[in-house]
């Protein structure tokens, strides 16, 4: 595997993670009946698709394709999140911890792919750009849910 495909596999997966999370965000936005929350929401969702733009340009530049679309697992926890809505409801502080929970995940999996020390140096560049916008996410997410007393 050439560096290049390295950089891929590994900017895709971040990619795909990403994409997940718009998802999860855009979802929670409608489910949420808090408004100011809805907006905070659809915020995180769009300054993600703008990372993951930025990703797809990376990709681009070290010759693959640049992934369109989110995970397996992503999908298999939306339907899994939707389901339990309809079994116990929609509540604010779930669909809260139900985000930070997403937002776990999608931090382990840019720690995992930044502590790997074979990343270009385009590569690292762009996954780091990214984690800032997952970092941030990830810690305004963990605030809000400890606030709500989730």
């Amino acid at each position: 595997m050439t560096a290049n495909d390295k950089d891929v596999t590994a900017l895709n997966t971040l990619i795909a993670t990403l994409l997940d999370s718009i998802d999860g965000y855009q979802k929670s936005a409608g489910d949420i009946d808090n408004q100011a929350l809805a907006d905070k929401f659809n915020a995180r969702a769009r300054e993600r698709q703008s990372a993951v733009t930025k990703l797809q340009a990376a990709v681009a530049a070290a010759g693959g394709n640049p992934e369109d679309d989110g995970t397996l697992l992503g999908g298999a926890h939306r339907v899994f999140q939707s389901l339990k809505e309809t079994v116990m409801g929609r509540d604010d502080k779930a669909i809260v911890s139900e985000i930070e929970r997403g937002e776990d995940y999608l931090k382990g999996k840019f720690e995992t792919i930044l502590a790997e020390g074979d990343l270009s140096p385009a590569a690292r560049t762009a996954a780091d750009e990214a984690w800032q916008s997952v970092k941030a996410g990830h810690d305004e997410m963990s605030a809000l849910k400890h606030s709500m007393g989730a």
